[in-house]
C-alpha cells in the first residue's frame, strides 16, 4: 500500500519495540496519532495498553478495523477516523505516536492544551531540535518557547530514512515530552500565547516594535500602556534574546493593562 499524504510507515521493528517500551503503557489509555498500518498499535496492545488510534486516511481506517477486529470488539482498541488537529479527542493518559510531519506543530500545541501525563512522539529531526532550542539563542522560536513553558523535552532515539517506507528525505527523532506547570506565573495563558506568536511573527523587530505590530491582536491603548511600564533595555531586545521569565513579564503586563488593573506607568 502506498503512503497517504506525507505519512511514512515505520518498518524498523527494533525501533517500534523501543518506542512502545519507552514508557509503561500497561493498563493505560494511550492516544496514537497516525497509526498507519498498525505496527506501533500492535506493539502497544501487546504491552497491555488500551489504544485510541486517530487515522486521517479512510483506506487505512478500513485496514485497521479488519486487522484489529478482535481488539476492537474486546474494547482494547478504538479507531477514530479524522484529522487529529480537528477531531474530538476522547480522554487519554499517554500519547505514543509517529506524527505526520506537516501537522507536527498544530498537533503538539493541541496535545499540550489537552493535557496528558507523558508523550513519546516522533518528529522530523530539525523540528525536534527547534523544540529544545534554548531561550536566548538564535535557534529559538515560538515552538521552543511555548513547548518549554509547559513541558520538558528529552530526545530518546534518532532514526534514519531507512527505518521507513517510503523513505523520507530527513532523519527523525523520538522524544519524550513531560508536561509541567509554567516556571513563572502567568496571568492569562491565552495572552501569553498571543504575545509569543506576535513577537516571533516579527522576530527581526525589537520587542517595542514587535508589540506595536500586534495591534490587530491587542487593543492599541493597552499595548502602549504596557510598553510604558516595561524596562527600556527589555524593549530594545529581540524575541530570540528573551528568557521565559521575560516573555511572562511582558504577557502579564499586557494582561493587566487589558483588564485595566494598572495605571499607565504602574
Amino acid at each position: 500500500m502506498s503512503a497517504p499524504r506525507d505519512q511514512h510507515f515505520l518498518i524498523d521493528q527494533r525501533a517500534v519495540e523501543k518506542i512502545a517500551g519507552f514508557v509503561d503503557v500497561s493498563g493505560r489509555r494511550v492516544l496514537e496519532i497516525g497509526p498507519g498500518e498498525g505496527v506501533l498499535t500492535r506493539a502497544l496492545l501487546d504491552r497491555g495498553a488500551r489504544v485510541v488510534a486517530v487515522e486521517i486516511d479512510p483506506a487505512l481506517v478500513d485496514e485497521l478495523e479488519l486487522l484489529f477486529a478482535d481488539e476492537i470488539m474486546e474494547g482494547r482498541l478504538e479507531v477514530i477516523p479524522g484529522d487529529a488537529t480537528k477531531v474530538d479527542l476522547p480522554p487519554f493518559d499517554i500519547v505514543v505516536a509517529n506524527l505526520p510531519y506537516s501537522a507536527s506543530s498544530k498537533i503538539t500545541f493541541r496535545l499540550l492544551e489537552s493535557g496528558f501525563e507523558v508523550a513519546v512522539l516522533m518528529y522530523q529531526k530539525e523540528f525536534a531540535r527547534r523544540m529544545i532550542a534554548q531561550p536566548g539563542t538564535p535557534g529559538v522560536g515560538r515552538l521552543s518557547v511555548m513547548v518549554q513553558t509547559y513541558a520538558s523535552v528529552k530526545p530518546l532515539l534518532e532514526l534514519s530514512p531507512n527505518s521507513f517506507r517510503p523513505k523520507p528525505q530527513v532523519r527523525s527523532w523520538v522524544v519524550r515530552i513531560t508536561p509541567h506547570e509554567p516556571p513563572y506565573p502567568l496571568v492569562d495563558r491565552q495572552v501569553y500565547a498571543d504575545v509569543v506568536r506576535v513577537l516571533f511573527s516579527h522576530r527581526r523587530k525589537t520587542i517595542r516594535k514587535g508589540l506595536r505590530s500586534g495591534k490587530g491582536t491587542f487593543e492599541p491603548e493597552a499595548i502602549e500602556r504596557a510598553i510604558a511600564g516595561l524596562p527600556d533595555d527589555l524593549l530594545r531586545q529581540r524575541p530570540e534574546d528573551l528568557m521565559l521569565e521575560e516573555f511572562a513579564l511582558i504577557a502579564n503586563r499586557i494582561s493587566r493593562c487589558l483588564n485595566d488593573e494598572l495605571p499607565a506607568n504602574g
